[in-house]
């Protein structure tokens, strides 16, 4: 067993299994500072202190000084360096022996990296996304003048970091190849895959049956950012297409157009609300009878919906618009939880949608099976005992290198 050592877990987005992860930690007997942005727009964990919190566990939401600009891609880029900065002040005062650093953007990343080493803690980076490979595919396209040039910068700085870190922890093994492309030895690659914490939906009961339902229309929920990773179009098509109740819990841009072309078309059946606070998420989701989880092609090797875990806890059946090279799309064939298409398949979504909305049945048995994969697989006791082998091995090196 590692000594008591001190921990800051940075997650720029402050998700709800991060958070889980670091009080997992915590209880574990380590120094723990959870770390995120308070001003990064995207639906939240449990962030906030509890009762039951174990001694030596700090939760630190940071703020910008203005509200963030992400449609600005210069004005973005200062203040994600402006919160590495902040994080970067936290690691100074809290002085970490480890640093586990996870959804980052590169510029963020950067400074905390830097941070880090001037604190001697050993950084291990917590591979979500590859960056570099969406701003590549995004990025010329949006600048065209200089949109390569800059996208090969991102490039560059996304696997140097790698390359410096201690350790990386990919959460698919689609990551692999690429790490492995670029430098990154397998002795330093760890693959867990996310999760959801499954206590926390506690409070889903089971799915209504048709008896209980009477005359209610069948209700689909998409709940989660809108981004360019994704096509709100699709749940415009579905509910036009079908007799049901599609809510779309989500906000920015990308939310307030779909909405305000949802009210232009006249589509009713559609309706587009604010995030869903944590607390509540359990209750929102489990009045459903589908939830759905989309994805665009071209961010399929570079990005996991993990919204796609939570509803596994809920035992509810995933529509999904997922690309067959994602993992996300293996998972709900694996587990036989739901129903698949292809991005580019508007046809094939609304058969599979058609498919879940006239069968109770049907949806009864796989949100039973996601529900099922969900209780064998995202216990926090195993997934935290795989992270304190990392940091174990971290510390051996640590031993070896005085």
């Amino acid at each position: 067993m590692v000594r008591a050592r001190r921990i800051l877990v940075h997650d720029y987005s402050g998700h709800p299994f991060q958070v889980q992860l670091a009080r997992s930690l915590a209880r574990r007997g380590y120094e723990v500072l959870h770390v995120h942005s308070e001003s990064f727009q995207t639906p939240k964990g449990d962030l906030t202190a509890r009762p039951d919190d174990p001694p030596g566990f700090r939760i630190a939401g940071l703020s910008l000084s203005e509200p963030f600009q992400k449609s600005s891609f210069l004005k973005r880029r200062a203040q994600e360096i402006e919160f590495g900065r902040l994080v970067a002040g936290e690691i100074k005062q809290f002085r970490p022996q480890i640093v586990l650093s996870a959804n980052a953007p590169l510029d963020t990343q950067a400074v905390i990296h830097k941070a880090a080493r001037a604190c001697e803690a050993r950084f291990v980076f917590w591979l979500q996304d590859i960056y570099s490979e969406a701003i590549g595919r995004f990025l010329p396209a949006t600048f065209p003048l200089i949109g390569n040039a800059v996208a090969r910068r991102y490039q560059r700085l996304e696997f140097g970091l790698l390359r410096a870190s201690d350790h990386v922890v990919a959460i698919t093994d689609d990551f692999v190849p690429y790490l492995r492309l670029n430098g990154i030895t397998p002795d330093r690659i760890s693959v867990i895959e996310n999760w959801a914490p499954l206590d926390e939906m506690r409070s889903v009961g089971p799915a209504a049956s048709e008896s209980e339902r009477g005359n209610v229309p069948v209700r689909a929920i998409y709940a989660g950012t809108l981004g360019y990773k994704h096509n709100p179009d699709l749940l415009l098509k579905a509910a036009k297409a079908l007799p049901i109740t599609i809510d779309v819990h989500s906000e920015g841009a990308i939310a307030e157009g779909l909405a305000r072309k949802a009210v232009a078309e006249g589509v009713t059946n559609l309706c587009v609300k604010p995030w869903v606070p944590f607390v509540d998420l359990p209750d929102v989701l489990g009045a459903a009878d589908i939830l759905i989880a989309m994805i665009e092609e071209d961010a399929g090797a570079f990005c996991v919906p993990s919204k796609v875990l939570t509803y596994f806890g809920c035992g509810r059946p995933v529509l999904g618009s997922v690309p067959r090279n994602n993992l996300a799309r293996r998972l709900i064939e694996r587990a036989d939880a739901g129903l698949a298409s292809d991005p580019d398949d508007a046809a094939g979504f609304i058969e599979n949608l058609r498919g879940l909305v006239g069968d109770a049945g049907l949806r009864l048995r796989l949100g039973a099976n996601g529900l099922a994969h969900a209780r064998a697989n995202f216990a926090i006791e195993p997934i935290t005992d795989r992270f304190e082998a990392i940091f174990a091995g971290l510390h051996e090196m640590e031993k070896q290198a005085i």
